[in-house]
């Protein structure tokens, strides 16, 4: 018999922890006195997964059958802003890391179109994240990342780079719009940073930490809209996030206050009031990125004053309705970061767990059923030891990961060999089976007891008869 124990500790692989992720076929799933996470609170009962997707009833047959009792099950989780998936080099570093951290979606934001061809066949793997990649980003010839990506961070060394598309003005938008639109993909990324100070380009000390002009984004947002493509703008001050507004952008990477590299006050970073319900009402989603202010050192006094701009912030989006969205822009890791960054700003846990498992991954793939349990939802899910509810340090220790219906592990033999029909914990101890002799033993009593009892009948049948007789007379 297959116990959970042993399931869960192949499926964690924990003595192969440097083997690659390998998924089992897809298998059919009973899982009893289950209890899962729907978005406000736990729910309870049976689920049933059959063809990748949960079901209504119990399949004919069933691979894996077990008694979930104790342990609660979430959707995986989704990481909407990062870059290190997006290159072949990135990829075989950091995959198996956002799958061993349960989180199976993502953005990168930020790739060259040659580059992200590598790694589309990666991607196709069912043990793989499902990811989305942008590869069209712009921003200003002097403007951001270009310090980061250039060794040698310079005007020559930025026009022969083909990473990013360097654009200075509207009419320069619209003139190198076709090749814009070569680059592929459904999502553009434009920068804003530092847009309300147009005095800082041209200066050697802010050499690729600028970006585009309010009016240049607008004309790129309006080009992309028109050939029905989405585009997400990076942000740094409360000012460019106006501007991505009045741009009219889809979603708007980074909380103002994420960084402060240019040492300005943290008022330069608070959103205004009509800012966020100007963002409600278009609809425009945020991904948060807190967790990447640890990237920056800073001393106590400004990381303080910083954070608390974001307390600010979050509480200011979230009572207008505007959609959050969880990402982290942390390359050594995962939207787990950013949930954890979220928990310490404050943000309730129901909160937290919807935006990571829900709301997040249906952004990223919008025609897909995820992030439920209800019959025809993918049954991509982590199962974890307790309510996370309760104690978010749950989700860093996921038990199970179950994508699509199909076992995720380490172990190639236990992904080989999981389709097999098994017994399980759910199942009832099974009766003991009686000797051979033992039965037969018991069997001959039964039919001596059974002649005797057809010997006495006829007995005790006269007797009566005589007795009725006696009283008659």
């Amino acid at each position: 018999m297959r116990v959970l124990p042993l399931l869960l500790l192949l499926a964690c692989g924990l003595s192969h922890a440097d083997a690659p992720y390998q998924a089992s076929a897809p298998l059919t799933w009973e899982l009893k006195n289950a209890r899962w996470f729907d978005g406000r609170q736990i729910q309870r009962g049976n689920l049933y997964v059959e063809n990748g997707v949960f079901v209504a009833r119990k399949p004919a047959q069933v691979n894996r059958k077990m008694d979930m009792r104790g342990q609660v099950l979430i959707g995986p989780l989704a990481e909407a802003h990062n870059h290190n998936l997006q290159t072949a080099w990135g990829w075989r570093q950091y995959a198996d890391k956002y799958i061993d951290e349960g989180v199976f979606y993502a953005a990168m934001l930020c790739g060259d179109p040659a580059g992200v061809a590598e790694v589309r066949p990666l991607a196709a793997d069912p043990a793989a994240p499902d990811v989305g990649f942008v590869t069209a980003c712009i921003t200003a010839s002097d403007g951001y990342p270009l310090a980061a990506v250039l060794g040698q961070p310079s005007p020559e060394a930025a026009a022969a780079q083909q990473l990013i598309v360097l654009v200075d003005s509207p009419e320069q938008a619209v003139a190198q719009w076709p090749a814009i639109k070569a680059r592929g993909g459904q999502w553009l990324r434009i920068v804003l940073a530092h847009s309300e100070r147009p005095e800082l380009h041209g200066r050697p000390e802010t050499f690729g930490r600028l970006g585009l002009s309010p009016e240049t984004a607008a004309t790129l947002t309006r080009l992309a809209h028109a050939e029905r493509l989405r585009v997400v703008a990076h942000v740094e001050t409360a000012a460019d996030f106006s501007a991505a507004l009045a741009a009219g952008v889809d979603a708007i990477a980074h909380l103002p206050g994420y960084a402060n590299t240019l040492g300005e006050p943290p008022e330069t970073f608070a959103i205004s009031e009509a800012a966020a319900a100007q963002a409600a009402r278009q609809r425009t989603a945020v991904i948060t990125t807190t967790a990447a202010t640890a990237l920056f050192p800073l001393d106590a006094a400004p990381l303080a004053a910083l954070r608390e701009v974001q307390r600010a912030n979050l509480a200011r989006l979230r009572a207008a309705g505007v959609p959050l969205l969880l990402g982290s822009d942390v390359f050594i890791g995962t939207a787990r970061a950013e949930l954890h960054a979220l928990d310490d700003l404050g943000l309730d846990r129901a909160t937290l767990l919807r935006l990571a498992t829900i709301d997040t991954p249906r952004a990223l793939f919008p025609g897909r059923r995820i992030g439920c349990f209800e019959p025809g939802c993918e049954a991509s899910f982590l199962v974890l030891g307790s309510d996370p509810l309760t104690d978010l340090a749950q989700v860093d220790k996921p038990m199970l990961r179950v994508k699509q219906g199909r076992l995720l592990t380490r172990l190639a033999e236990v992904a080989a060999s999981s389709s097999q029909a098994s017994a399980s914990t759910a199942d009832p101890p099974a009766a003991k089976k009686k000797p051979a002799a033992r039965k037969k033993a018991q069997a001959g009593k039964g039919t001596a007891k059974a002649k005797a009892k057809a010997k006495a009948r006829p007995k005790a049948a006269a007797k009566t008869k005589a007795t009725t007789k006696a009283k008659r007379r």
